[in-house]
């Protein structure tokens, strides 16, 4: 037991030097929790700016609806961006762990329990939640200065009174410092599965017959996919009735969509599988895609945030797309260009903050990649040792990435128009329409394919980007060093 006193103290995150956060994944992790709470944040100020604008106005100044549809949508932005901070950090915490495997094993080894190394791991997603949240406050309040100064000099009618001491603008911060916290709880279960007998083993993922050996786990997903997808039903047949349909629509979407991040071991290989095809049957085509076949945890981790990033981008392209195209429908005659102005403002600062969402996601991206290859240095010394030379080995690794992004980009617009299609119904589909003033029923989903070009050559940027810093990694070890690695 005095080996568990001496071993123990230098991983606790309540340590004085806190040498674990000196980890790779760490600071990747407290980046994402920063962009989350500054988001939330940038997102309470400007939503009370807007408010302030509005009322300013002096021909919708009295819309009660316009400000409710406002907030609505701050809170709904605000609850999805933490949504998927929580997902990028629990795959994070979960590769972490993944990657601790044999550590873990040599702390049973020696007596301490799993629910203490858990309790550790969950002290250190709590310190990273607050270290992530405190930043991003205190950048969310500055961007927001700068960003009302900004509206004072292009807006007519700028409110000379606005303060940014909004009452609720310290809830994101804690609301991601919480949720960064559960993420990390949640993404070291795998923590109370390891067994001392691993430590003579290596840091490995589940394998493939691993993975489908857990129905359990499966059918948790099936359960929140199918209720998700009813509540999806419910809200296109309330939006039918009121507008508040699209909140029981967004709920049916959070528990969908976590159904299918919490399944993605069973929904993203054969996506994979399909998209692996393009490549060719070169040696290193087949290896990569074989790679993100043979460990279907790691690359359903990958891919899931960057199916998140695309469907929210796509999600809200869509429905805002096919509110513009109703009320140009609404209007007889040539409709000057100007007309559209305050809509396609609101859209284009609308999707702005929805690619916040996207940008968190790739982060997560990049990190997962750069943790993968550091914990596969074994298997990248024995291809290099086998005849691999290291241009083959860049390859392999860019081309892992490519695949997993294109996989992830072709599933993330098709649930993004999916998800737009029903959030556009379930918020219009009771607009009185002219000319008798009757609801406008069902909402033809309308798709802008400037966007999605956006999307798609965005995504072959982030493959670079996300493979630059791997591909360096996976050739700097020599090959005797690699295979000598844990």
């Amino acid at each position: 037991m005095t080996a568990v006193a001496t071993v123990v103290p230098e991983t606790r995150a309540t340590g004085p030097r806190l040498n674990w956060l000196r980890d790779r994944g760490m600071g990747a992790s407290i980046l994402v929790a920063a962009l989350s709470a500054a988001f939330g944040v940038l997102l309470v100020e400007i939503t009370a700016y807007i408010g302030a604008v509005l009322q300013a106005d002096p021909f919708i100044g009295d819309s009660g609806t316009l400000a409710f549809v406002v907030a609505l949508l701050s809170v709904l932005l605000t609850v999805v961006a933490m949504y998927v901070a929580a997902i990028v950090t629990a795959n994070t915490f979960s590769t972490i762990i993944a990657g601790r495997t044999r550590r873990i094993a040599l702390m049973r080894l020696i007596g301490a329990t799993a629910r203490a190394q858990r309790a550790q791991v969950g002290k250190q997603g709590l310190v990273v939640g607050l270290l992530g949240a405190a930043i991003g406050l205190l950048a969310g309040l500055v961007l927001a200065v700068i960003g009302v100064q900004i509206g004072g000099q292009l807006i007519d009618n700028a409110p000379t009174d606005f303060s940014l001491a909004q009452p609720f603008v310290a809830l994101p911060a804690i609301g991601v410092a919480l949720t960064t916290w559960a993420a990390a709880w949640a993404g070291s279960r795998r923590v109370l599965s390891v067994t001392p007998l691993q430590a003579l083993g290596g840091s490995v993922e589940r394998t493939h017959d691993e993975v489908s050996g857990k129905p359990g786990r499966h059918i948790g997903a099936w359960v929140l996919l199918i209720a998700g997808a009813a509540l999806l039903v419910g809200g296109v047949l309330i939006g039918l009735v009121t507008p508040l349909g699209v909140v029981v629509a967004f709920f049916g979407g959070v528990l969908s969509f976590t159904g299918l991040a919490l399944g993605s071991v069973l929904f993203m290989p054969p996506v994979l599988r399909l998209v692996g095809r393009m490549f060719g049957s070169s040696a290193t085509a087949r290896l990569a895609a074989e790679n993100a076949l043979r460990y279907p945890e790691r690359s359903s981790r990958m891919a899931i945030g960057v199916v998140m990033g695309v469907t929210l981008v796509t999600m809200f392209a869509v429905a805002l797309e096919s509110a513009k195209r109703l009320m140009m429908s609404q209007v007889t005659g040539e409709v000057p260009e100007e007309f559209f102005a305050p809509m396609d403002a609101f859209a284009a600062v609308m999707m702005v903050l929805v690619a916040v969402s996207a940008v968190i996601a790739a982060v997560g991206l990049v990190n997962l990649l750069t943790i993968g290859v550091v914990q596969r240095r074994r298997e990248l010394g024995l291809l290099r040792s086998i005849g691999l030379s290291n241009r083959q080995v860049r390859t392999m690794v860019l081309l892992e990435a490519t695949h997993i992004t294109v996989a992830a980009t072709l599933t993330g617009l098709v649930l993004g128009v999916v998800y737009g299609w029903i959030a556009a119904q379930s918020l219009l589909g009771s607009v009185p329409t002219l000319p008798e003033f009757t609801p406008a029923g069902l909402v033809a989903p309308q798709i802008p394919w400037v966007p999605v070009v956006i999307i798609v050559l965005a995504t072959a940027v982030l493959t670079l980007v996300a493979a630059a810093t791997p591909t360096r990694l996976a050739t700097r070890v020599a090959p005797v060093e690699a295979l000598a690695a844990d």
